[in-house]
């Protein structure tokens, strides 16, 4: 077995990594992959229901809200 470092984490936070593996009676690089597959289906989850969500607002008064700020930017000298 090959011993891997994580850089910049706190002596407080390594504690509680082996306590919570320790808990729940698993390897440290058990719980450290379920909790990157974790953190992966909820950041997916998220996106998609940004995505995929009820519009909070329609199609017409997003362009609107488009042109407003195109015509903000022009005024003061920002990009388009």
């Amino acid at each position: 077995m090959e011993v891997k470092t994580i850089k910049g984490i706190s002596d407080e936070k390594w504690i509680k990594l082996k306590i919570i593996a320790a808990k729940h009676k698993i390897a440290m690089g058990k719980l450290v992959e379920n909790m990157i597959d974790n953190y992966e289906k909820q950041n997916e989850d998220f996106w998609q229901e940004i995505l995929s969500g009820e519009k909070r607002i329609s199609d017409k008064e997003a362009e609107e809200m488009q042109k407003i700020a195109s015509k903000s930017r022009k005024e003061w000298g920002f990009r388009k």
